[in-house]
Formats: structure tokens, C-alpha cells, sequence
């Protein structure tokens, strides 16, 4: 998505053209995975950051065209709303302490955007979804100024046919109709991508999709949205209903919305997750290159693969398959589901417990999977988002063979060395571990993660003030709060 796409009208020749070019991106991708030494490498990381743009009120601020120019700097980039922008974080490679170097260069870049937001009256945050924000920030007139965004939009309001619904029920309900995609923009993300060498990434994805849903309610921070209070981490049904382009027909005949959890465990590699990406979802951005990737391939060269690669970055699973032709080609699995905020450390804790868990349980899924059906580790997904950490998951107990219901601070418990063990597989140094597991102790043990630390504090603002001015004074308690740098566990509630 990332693309710079220039192209706004396309024929149906181009969509042919496009779909041509993408069954042989599938055979060139076949190919290269069957090539013994493809993709193998040292474990690297990497992130991205989405953030809003607030004014002295809390309030969103349209301005990331401006403060684009401003900063000048190219691994920031705009996103689809003009209150939100993203930087992509240079990646980690055979460090020992990934999680902090990651960390470090995020607090640079918050410093940074601090002071150039300061120039235009403006102010930085990382959070899921900005309380404060109402209907009138929304809207076409809130859409980015670049074409890519304008075609999305355009593309899935003429493929749905009528406006979007959402309806998300919370201890409040929001049942409302919106006419455009941009309520999709409120929703906020640090997206990690963990390296994977082929042979191992089947076990790697299915580990990350039974795994995700126990770090997404440790990591809640979106419980608002237009003012009322939904779910913990209410980012994830908003994303799903936001940008869901399915008729009424294809909702009943189960089409697959392009936000979506995952069709099954993986079978055999990620050739598979390619392959259902094409098949099941329409193209929006039939743009062709001119690479042949067979030459590349017997020019002993990774190839590109754009338009595949430009293809699934236009179908947004929380778990997305990636495949990038640097560094002589390699696979990453990109978490997408992780919200921005609260805290540089929680971020990274969380990225951490992430990687750890996928590590370390790759090699006791043989024993797993078969005991956890795919049906209820999605449910888990939905649970953990709507619920966070006062949320109870399927989990199997392997001892009596039998599916149970647990909370999930107790499973995660109980999988915390599982985590560390797996960190110390990727050669994590033993200080770096220490120091990420204590955040999430801590957090655990506090039953504290940003969307409970908001609910806190608002529930004590509403007492004496009405909801708008509620929202806003917490937004201002959140703001200096996270300026202290501390994880969410140590945050004052104090107003």
C-alpha cells in the first residue's frame, strides 16, 4: 500500500493484464521456494508506527501534508486520514537487543515529530483510536491528497454498492452508516514484522495466529470511538466493518471480507497464503511493472514480484505474509494487529512477548493445533479485542485433553516461559529479556494496558464533567502521561 501509484483510471485490459501478471508472480514465487538457500538468514526485526496529529484542544488535526514537508524526512510517510502519519523503522538485524534498539529509534522519532509539530501548533500521539474524535473530523474532506487513498475509497464504495455499516457493541452501541472508508483512518497500529526462514514458516504463522489474540488484550488501547466506549481494543471490529466492499450476496454466501483473521491453520508453506490472496480477493490497483520475473530468477536474482506484493498490501489479514525481494529475497510475518500507544516500552514489550511466543511454541504445535480447532482460535481474536485482559479464551489443557475456557492473564502465565525461552532461541541477550518480561509481568500483574487506564480515568472524569469535555481531559492525561516515558502499569490516574 505503501506504493506511489500516480495511475486513477484503469480499464478492463488492465485488469486482465494485472490478474495475467499476478498467476505469474505465483509460479515465479513457487519457484524460488523450492530453492534450498532462499530466504535463510539471522533473525531480523522491524516496525511501523502510526500516529495522530492533535491541536492544543486534543482534538484531531489535518495537517500531515504540511508537517510531511516540514520534517522532510523519508521514512515518514502519510496515511489515509490527514491527522495520521507513519514511520517505517530501519530494521533490526543479529542484535541482541533488538527491542530496545527499536525502542530508541522510536523515542528519537516522537522527539522529533514533537518539535516540528510544535512549529505548527500541533502535538504527536500514539494511541489506538483518539477519544476525542467526532464525525465532522471524518469524511471525504478528511481523506489524504494522494491518489492511491482516493482509488481505495472509490473502489470499495462502488464494490459495496451502498454505505458502510458499523455497528459495534460495547457498554455503549454505535449502529451508524457512513457514506466513505475514513472511518477505517481512526484506527491506529505498531505493526511488527518478524523474519522467518521458509522451512519454518508454517509453524512460525500458525504459532502467531494462535498466539496473537493473548497479546492483543495485553496491548488494548482503543476503547473509544465518536465518544462512546465499545470494546478494549474497539480498532478491530472498526477496521473490518470500515472497509468491508461485501454486497449483501456475498456476505451470504460467506465471500471473505478483506479484513479478515485466516481460513484455517497453514498447511504446508507460505506459498498457500499467496495463492488464497489471489484467488479470493478482487484486485483495486491494477498497476503492472515491467519485470520478467522468470529473467530475474535465471539471473540468479530475488525477484521483485510487485504486483503481488502490491496485491496483498490491499488486503489487510492481522497476520499478513510478506515477502520482500532485499537482502536476496526473505519472508517476514507482519503483526498488524498490535494498536499504537501507550507507550514506546509497552510497544516494544509487547513486540517482544510477540516473537518469544512464536519462537518458543513452534516446536510444541505438532500437540496443539489438533486440540484447538481454528474456529475457536479466531473466537479468541474477537474475545480478546472486545474484552482485553478481563477476557476468557478457549485453551487446551493438554494433561485431560479438553478444550477449556481460561482467563487470558492466566494462560499467558503460564506461556511466559515458553517466551523467554523462545527469545533466547533468536539470541536475545539475557538482560533484554529480563527487561522486556518485567513490563509484561508488571502489566499482568496490575491487570493494566492502555484501554483499561483510559477506562479508569474517564469513568472518574464523567462523575463531574460531560462526556466531550470527559474525553478531552483525558486525551490531556493520556498526552502527559505518555511523555513520561514510563509503561501504562506506572501511569497516574490522578486528574
Amino acid at each position: 500500500m505503501g506504493k506511489d501509484i500516480q495511475q486513477t483510471q484503469f480499464t478492463a485490459r488492465d485488469f486482465e493484464q494485472y490478474r495475467k501478471r499476478l498467476n505469474e508472480s505465483l509460479k515465479a514465487l513457487k519457484t524460488l521456494l523450492a530453492q534450498p538457500e532462499f530466504g535463510r538468514g539471522a533473525p531480523s526485526f522491524g516496525a511501523e508506527l502510526e500516529l495522530y496529529i492533535i491541536d492544543a484542544q486534543s482534538a484531531a488535526k489535518p495537517i500531515n501534508l504540511a508537517l510531511l514537508d516540514l520534517v522532510n524526512d523519508k521514512q515518514l510517510t502519510l496515511e489515509l486520514n490527514r491527522f495520521n502519519l507513519e514511520y517505517n523503522f530501519m530494521p533490526v538485524m543479529q542484535n541482541k537487543s533488538p527491542f530496545t534498539t527499536i525502542k530508541k529509534q522510536m523515542i528519537e522519532l516522537l522527539n522529533s515529530l514533537t518539535y516540528s509539530a510544535k512549529q505548527m501548533q500541533a502535538r504527536i500521539l500514539p494511541i489506538g483510536i483518539l477519544p476525542t474524535l467526532q464525525a465532522k473530523d471524518l469524511g471525504l474532506n478528511a481523506l489524504t491528497e494522494l491518489p492511491r487513498y482516493h482509488i481505495l475509497a472509490k473502489t470499495l464504495r462502488r464494490k459495496r454498492g451502498s454505505d458502510f455499516h458499523l455497528h459495534i457493541r460495547g457498554e455503549d452501541v454505535l449502529d451508524l452508516h457512513w457514506p466513505d472508508i475514513t472511518a477505517e483512518g481512526a484506527a491506529t497500529s505498531f505493526q511488527f514484522h518478524y523474519r522467518v526462514n521458509p522451512s519454518d514458516f508454517a509453524d512460525a504463522y500458525n504459532a502467531a495466529q494462535l498466539t496473537i489474540p493473548l497479546v492483543l488484550a495485553l496491548s488494548a488501547n482503543s476503547p473509544f470511538f465518536l465518544g462512546r466506549k465499545l470494546w478494549h481494543e474497539t480498532r478491530i471490529a472498526l477496521f473490518k466493518q470500515a472497509t468491508d466492499c461485501r454486497t449483501q450476496y456475498a456476505i451470504d454466501k460467506h465471500f471473505p471480507a478483506r479484513v479478515f483473521y485466516g481460513f484455517g491453520w497453514l498447511r504446508s508453506d507460505v506459498y498457500d497464503l499467496f495463492a488464497e490472496a489471489v484467488y479470493l480477493f478482487d484486485p483495486i490497483f491494477p498497476v503492472c511493472s515491467q519485470e520478467n520475473p522468470f529473467a530475474q530468477l535465471r539471473a540468479g536474482q530475488a525477484p521483485s514480484l510487485s504486483e503481488l506484493r502490491l496485491h496483498v498490501g490491499s488486503i489487510w489479514n492481522w497476520n499478513r505474509p510478506v515477502y520482500d525481494p532485499l537482502d536476496n529475497g526473505h519472508l517476514r510475518i507482519e503483526l498488524r494487529a498490535l494498536p499504537a500507544g501507550p507507550s514506546p516500552a509497552n510497544m516494544l514489550a509487547s513486540a517482544a512477548l510477540m516473537s518469544g511466543l512464536i519462537r518458543g511454541l513452534q516446536g510444541h504445535l505438532i500437540k496443539t493445533l489438533p486440540a484447538i480447532p481454528f474456529y475457536y482460535a479466531e473466537k479468541n481474536f474477537y474475545r480478546a479485542a472486545k474484552h482485553g485482559l478481563n477476557a476468557c479464551l478457549f485453551w487446551p489443557n493438554l494433561r485431560t485433553g479438553k478444550l477449556q475456557e481460561r482467563p487470558v492473564i492466566s494462560i499467558l502465565n503460564d506461556l511466559l516461559p515458553f517466551a523467554e525461552d523462545g527469545l533466547s532461541q533468536l539470541g536475545i541477550e539475557e538482560t533484554e529479556i529480563k527487561q522486556q518480561m518485567e513490563i509484561i509481568n508488571a502489566g499482568l500483574e496490575s491487570r493494566m494496558n492502555g484501554a483499561q487506564w483510559q477506562i479508569n480515568v474517564f469513568d472518574k472524569l464523567i462523575q463531574s464533567e460531560d462526556r466531550q469535555t470527559a474525553l478531552a481531559q483525558l486525551v490531556e492525561l493520556y498526552y502527559k502521561q505518555y511523555q513520561t516515558g514510563k509503561a501504562v502499569h506506572e501511569w497516574s490516574e490522578k486528574i
